[in-house]
């Protein structure tokens, strides 16, 4: 019966994304739903490593970075111009550098693990600074991306084609994180976030399956950054991914879900579009007397609120509660049949 639900909701959402294009309007499709289905794939990544496999990062940013990085790199001086080709080598190239990150992180634990994620992050915003061959020896240090071709259509001026192209991405990368999250990779990384030395006593490598999490978890983000770059933003720079952007991608999880998939979706829709909420009933009731300053910090307030909130009451976040409330409904519906 569950697994009928969980089928018929994946279908209601799919379907949703489907006809975005026909119901709703430019700016809607490509500053709204796209910015919130790119930012939850970066947290599908970082969740495999914080939530599955209990390895906190904050380094998120910073491969969001490589990955945009390393398409504009493959794109220019390799001359592919092919934008899935691109895509996909740019994740791969991401994963690589996770994995080398992941190599000394995973002989350490806890508090160590997120200070060398952190180091992680300021290291490669540096490198992306400091090497110009990384944007192509231009005057200032930021990327956009040539002519690019897919499959024969125009993603560079046609949103829909973005759109859906986006879409599909994300679909099928979320399909392919539920299967390892249902493999055996995936359950040897609960095992080492629940205690890693009984996980090593039945013969787990702890070390392996923690540095496999870091290479998976950062083709996972460097391919939200590549989109993020190129598909929303159209040019970005290192600024474009600060630690500011490592903290969005933590938070998304910490309100959407630890250890769940729908969770980043969750997480990433209210994450973005909370400050466009306020903003709206700011300029509604109040008529945008408040300062943009004041503003702003006030909704750094209420995210730092929300999180210590959830942290406190409910760990599982948003996606526990529709679960509770899910199940509350069934049994209701039971007890009236």
């Amino acid at each position: 019966m569950n697994n009928k639900k969980i089928s018929w909701e994946v279908y209601v959402a799919v379907a949703a994304l489907l006809i975005v294009p026909f119901i709703a309007t430019e700016y809607w499709m490509s500053v709204i739903v796209l910015p919130v289905l790119i930012l939850a794939l970066a947290g599908i990544g970082l969740n495999m490593l914080t939530g599955y496999a209990g390895l906190v990062s904050l380094g998120a940013g910073g491969f969001m970075a490589a990955g945009a990085y390393a398409m504009f790199c493959f794109a220019i001086h390799a001359d592919i111009r092919s934008f899935p080709l691109a895509l996909l080598l740019a994740g791969f190239a991401t994963a690589f550098v996770g994995f080398l990150f992941g190599i000394p992180s995973a002989r350490i634990k806890g508090f160590y693990v997120m200070v060398t994620t952190l180091a992680a992050q300021f290291f490669l915003g540096w490198l992306f600074i400091k090497v110009p061959w990384f944007y192509n020896f231009n005057e200032v240090p930021t990327v956009t991306l040539p002519p690019m071709t897919l499959f024969g259509l125009d993603i560079n001026g046609d949103p829909v084609v973005r759109y859906y192209f986006t879409v599909f991405v994300v679909l099928a990368l979320t399909w392919l994180a539920c299967c390892i999250i249902h493999s055996p990779i995936g359950r040897n990384w609960m095992a080492i976030r629940d205690m890693d030395t009984a996980a090593g006593v039945i013969g787990i490598n702890a070390k392996k399956y923690k540095i496999v999490a870091f290479a998976v978890s950062s083709f996972y983000i460097g391919i939200a950054g590549a989109f993020w770059a190129f598909i929303f933003l159209g040019t970005a720079s290192t600024r474009s991914f600060t630690i500011e952007r490592s903290f969005q991608i933590l938070f998304i999880i910490i309100i959407g879900g630890m250890s769940s998939i729908r969770g980043n979706f969750i997480g990433a829709a209210f994450i973005f579009l909370l400050p466009i909420f306020i903003d709206y009933i700011v300029k509604t009731f109040l008529g945008g007397s408040l300062d943009p300053g004041f503003l702003s910090n006030m909704n750094k307030v209420i995210f730092g609120s929300l999180i210590i909130a959830f942290l406190i009451k409910e760990p599982e976040g948003i996606d526990k509660m529709v679960r509770n409330t899910s199940a509350w409904f069934n049994k209701r519906i039971l007890k009236a049949e």
